[in-house]
């Protein structure tokens, strides 16, 4: 093939057969086709192919094999083009080999090893996605979560000065590197059921708020990954250092990551009565209060509506002196879909909670009026309509010649 611009002949075998552009790194893959290295490593990595693109032969081992005969063809090549304006092609750094990660991986079970062999660890997972791969690929997940779940293995790391922003565990970086590896889903599926220790173990040994918010993210992944029977055996304290996140908010992301792994788990076996009796009911009316992100208060809403549908999760809304308030008060706020939630909180509240004092703070809170307007302007539809009419029709004999209710909506109550 010929150069477009240049009009100079390429030998075809110096041309990828994915890209369609000569080759500055070829490699050669165990089914004998060589490629680019940047352009197989796409193919592989960021297409989560694991098949030859020309043959279709699947991959049982990833490893690329520098095929250092053509490239020393192409880059002599090159230099006899050089007067053409062709530039010679750079020798390529020698990429990580599994061979060099396992002896890091062994080297690093030396205690007074251990850090610095996982801090080059991190930097090869860092360096590219074809490192992450080969990483995953020799086992080291198992070793790093039998890291964190070791307490024998906390091998700490500081400054010179000792300063404790600078203060690493081997745990924070084990959780680093597990965060970077973007494991896939079979990975995190039996990181989970062969290690039921990680969960806990991996919140509550975090030292630094960086490694904790990567624990909450990779903890997310792991329920989506996990079977429901998993997600029932989590222990208490987890949602107790769950909370602490969500408090100490340390980042949307792992705000929101926290809130997406409550909401998966809430609805399986004693969890919802776990996530009350570890207080976090009040956490999410305080960020119902502080908050204006919308899609964090969104996935709140989602989940105090799941924690409602018990008496204890209803009677820690109603004990919260906001809480009844701010719920009514983020309806139109927010999102319809906000919006819909709250209502649907509300309705559990007058339809199961609604004794005399919830009833007349209803009232006094407002409540009642914003569901009369609700109905006037049909906010969110049908279905959430007609949710707003059940309510204010449960306890019409208290509401409806109520004159706390504002003239301008008795007509929109429900006869």
């Amino acid at each position: 093939m010929s150069d477009p611009v240049k009009g100079i002949e390429i030998p075809s075998f110096f041309v990828c057969p994915i890209s369609l552009e000569i080759m500055k790194d070829p490699v050669t893959l165990s089914t004998g086709i060589t490629y680019d290295r940047e352009s197989i490593e796409k193919w592989l990595c960021n297409k989560k192919n694991n098949t030859c693109p020309i043959t279709k032969q699947t991959l049982t081992d990833i490893e690329l094999t520098p095929n250092h005969t053509l490239r020393r063809l192409i880059q002599s090549w090159c230099t006899i083009n050089a007067p053409f304006g062709i530039q010679r092609i750079p020798t390529p750094r020698l990429p990580i080999s599994k061979s060099q990660i396992l002896k890091l991986l062994q080297d690093s079970k030396t205690p007074n090893l251990q850090m610095k062999c996982l801090k080059r660890l991190k930097t090869i997972v860092l360096e590219s996605d074809m490192n992450k791969r080969s990483v995953e690929a020799v086992g080291a997940a198992d070793y790093l979560v039998s890291i964190i779940t070791n307490p024998n293995s906390n091998v700490t790391s500081s400054s010179p000065t000792g300063e404790f922003d600078n203060f690493l565990t081997a745990v924070d970086v084990a959780v680093t590197i597990l965060y970077h590896l973007h494991l896939s889903q079979t990975s995190l599926k039996t990181l989970f059921g062969n290690n039921g220790e990680f969960v806990d173990q991996a919140l509550t040994c975090s030292m630094q708020d960086e490694s904790r918010a990567y624990t909450v993210t990779l903890l997310k992944s792991m329920m989506e990954a996990a079977e429901p029977v998993q997600m029932m055996s989590l222990k208490p304290q987890v949602f107790i250092e769950l909370k602490r996140v969500l408090v100490k908010q340390i980042s949307q992301k792992a705000t929101k990551a926290a809130l997406k792994l409550l909401i998966r788990v809430c609805p399986l076996g004693r969890n919802r009565i776990k996530i009350v009796e570890a207080g976090l009911v009040p956490v999410l009316v305080d960020t119902l209060l502080d908050g204006n992100e919308k899609r964090v208060i969104e996935l709140v809403f989602m989940l105090l509506h799941q924690l409602c549908l018990c008496a204890d999760g209803r009677a820690e809304l109603l004990e919260h002196g906001a809480g009844l308030a701010v719920v009514s008060k983020k309806i139109f706020r927010v999102s319809p879909a906000a919006s819909e939630r709250a209502v649907k909180i509300l309705h559990l509240i007058a339809k199961f909670s609604g004794n005399t004092s919830v009833i007349q703070d209803m009232l006094q809170l407002g409540v009642v009026g914003k569901l009369c307007f609700l109905l006037q302007v049909d906010y969110c539809g049908g279905k959430i309509g007609e949710k707003a009419r059940e309510i204010l029709k449960m306890h019409a004999m208290v509401w409806k010649n109520s004159s706390c209710i504002p003239d301008n909506l008795v007509s929109s109550y429900p006869s």
